[in-house]
């Protein structure tokens, strides 16, 4: 995929990735995402493709349906267009001989995004998804520009919120943020269009009259419409969730792709076992909202989540790691081998080992009106969707940890003041002292201590107001607040777990290594310590064997983005050792 006019991008720490970057030059990397191969280059690719003629007009690959790597031209040219929904073609760029068509999605076999058809009679290398990757890791300096080539493509069509599907519909509708959210959490590229503003979208309005529960609509890259579509609807109306009903056994089974998830399948995957990782909503987790990362080793002038986890995710791809969203783990059995792991729409997948990276999720007041409000002035991340939003205007920001820190200083440079409200007396217990510093140096930051959330107010258009209550003295105030960020604490994502039998504390943090065994002592009437006969377990096995448990669903566990990622490298290890006591791979 390409496009004949986009933007260049410089490589800032954290901003040449597939989810964002800064506008710059054209012609500074033009280049770089339409490289032109040399005859040498073309013989070292001969062994990795298989070549192909097309005739004159012939498709050669259609959006949302194909998948086909990538395809290197040898003679003729191949013209790309986009399906803007209405029937209509939109030209945007042409490969020549030397060229390729491909970008970040044929790293993983998933579908085109946009048509390809031949000028002329065209010769071009077919190179596999699979041996895409072979030939990316087997060609180390041509395979990193290949890699860059298909990354800045992909972040070109983010810039310029161009590209399949297309959301058609009203400003400010609640479902549309929603499914944009998604898309952009993904790193997707879409296209938003308002049907009061652009004629094509009243078009195609006009043509599927959707009913206000139906709104948006959205086309997908093959031209189909969908109604208010659900996450795993158009997960699979874009290839982002592949049928998984082919029987395999992984070697390992990771649930959930932040941080500490990613790094497990990077690692694992790179030592040559089969890894499937699945993830609810988008990868990254709760470490993808964070607009910018500044402790994180390696990265002196910080680095967002989203970037970090979109490098890792296409890292992932790369070394063949098969990564399905939407996909709701629903239960877990574990009293046979391999285990099973059934997901919400009843598809069944097993796996040698199982890695728990399911992390936590925010907490949610006790507001009686709060989910009318979710997605229509409510929110649990701070993207530049949000923050678009809040240009002007007054937000509230409820949490005092470092996502809640970082959030605000993020929101300080769009909104008119951010009003931070915390339970407990001042940040210091929870928040890294830079953030407190850099919070304290913001003029337009408003910290209200001894202060808690207790109302929401609005109608049919979304939020209005809101009111807090200061726990000491229980003064009310009402403000005109309409967009409010809630990061307010944790709790593990571990209630699907209970058919496994995996322990967990307390809390509901899933309990591993020296944990699981001071716990079963307990149990066996051994309070005080651990008999010397106890048997061993590896640091991050949990009660069950085979299955382990890392980042912030551990007990435990250090809440930082660098330990989760530590933990994520350092239990495949120890999934090598139990997978090399199993007698026979079943």
């Amino acid at each position: 995929m390409a496009m004949s006019s986009v933007p260049e991008f410089v490589p800032e720490a954290g901003k040449d990735d597939p989810v964002q970057a800064p506008m710059v030059d054209v012609a500074s990397r033009r280049q770089q995402m339409f490289p032109v191969l040399t005859a040498a280059e073309l013989r070292r690719l001969q062994r990795f493709g298989a070549p192909c003629c097309f005739r004159d007009g012939k498709s050669i690959f259609e959006a949302g349906s194909s998948t086909f790597g990538m395809l290197v031209v040898l003679s003729g040219r191949i013209a790309i267009s986009r399906n803007d929904g209405l029937g209509t073609m939109t030209p945007v760029t042409e490969h020549g001989p030397g060229e390729f068509s491909a970008e970040v999605a044929q790293l993983s076999g998933r579908p085109a995004l946009v048509n390809g058809h031949a000028v002329g009679d065209v010769e071009v290398l077919v190179v596999s998804s699979e041996s895409l990757r072979a030939l990316v890791v087997a060609e180390a300096e041509l395979g990193e520009r290949i890699v860059r080539a298909l990354i800045l493509r992909r972040v070109g069509l983010l810039e310029f919120n161009s590209g399949s599907p297309v959301l058609v519909g009203p400003r400010g509708n609640g479902n549309m943020h929603h499914l944009q959210s998604f898309l952009s959490s993904n790193g997707h590229p879409h296209t938003v269009l308002d049907p009061a503003l652009d004629e094509c979208a009243a078009a195609l309005v006009a043509r599927h009259q959707p009913q206000p529960g139906e709104w948006p609509l959205v086309v997908c890259p093959d031209g189909s419409v969908k109604k208010n579509p659900s996450n795993v609807e158009l997960g699979r109306c874009l290839g982002l969730l592949p049928d998984l009903n082919d029987g395999k056994v992984f070697d390992v089974l990771v649930v959930g792709a932040g941080p500490a998830g990613l790094a497990t399948a990077v690692y694992a995957a790179s030592e040559g076992l089969s890894v499937l990782v699945l993830e609810q909503r988008a990868y990254g987790g709760q470490a993808g909202a964070s607009a910018r990362i500044e402790n994180y080793l390696g990265f002196p002038t910080g680095i967002s989540g989203r970037a970090l986890a979109g490098r890792a995710y296409v890292q992932a791809q790369k070394f063949g790691v098969e990564i399905a969203i939407p996909a709701n783990a629903a239960r877990l059995q574990c009293e046979s081998y391999p285990p099973r792991l059934s997901l919400c729409d009843g598809t069944e997948l097993k796996a040698r080992t199982v890695v728990l990276a399911c992390g936590a999720r925010y907490r949610r007041p006790s507001l009686a009106n709060l989910k009318s409000f979710e997605g229509r002035g409510v929110y649990y991340w701070a993207s530049p969707i949000e923050a678009k939003l809040c240009k002007e205007q007054q937000v509230l920001l409820v949490g005092g940890g470092n996502s809640a820190g970082q959030a605000a200083v993020f929101l300080s440079a769009h909104a008119a003041r951010v009003h931070v409200v915390i339970r407990g007396a001042g940040l210091a217990a929870s928040m890294s002292s830079y953030l407190i510093e850099r919070i304290a140096a913001t003029p337009n930051i408003v910290l209200h201590t001894h202060t808690e959330l207790v109302a929401l107010e609005g109608d049919e258009d979304g939020l209005a107001s809101v009111r807090w209550r200061n726990n000491q003295n229980g003064d009310e105030q009402e403000c005109g607040v309409r967009q409010v960020f809630l990061f307010v604490g944790a709790e593990p994502n571990t209630d699907w777990l209970a058919d496994c039998g995996v322990g967990v504390d307390d809390h509901g943090f899933i309990r591993t290594g020296f944990d699981v065994t001071r716990a079963q002592c307990r149990a066996n009437g051994h309070p005080g310590h651990v008999p010397d006969e106890a048997p061993p377990r590896a640091a991050l096995e949990t009660s069950v064997p085979g299955v382990f448990a890392i980042g912030d669903v551990r007990a435990g566990s250090t809440k930082r983005v660098a330990a989760a990622v530590g933990e994520g490298a350092a239990v495949v290890s120890q999934i090598h050792a139990f997978l090399a006591t199993l007698p026979v791979r079943p």
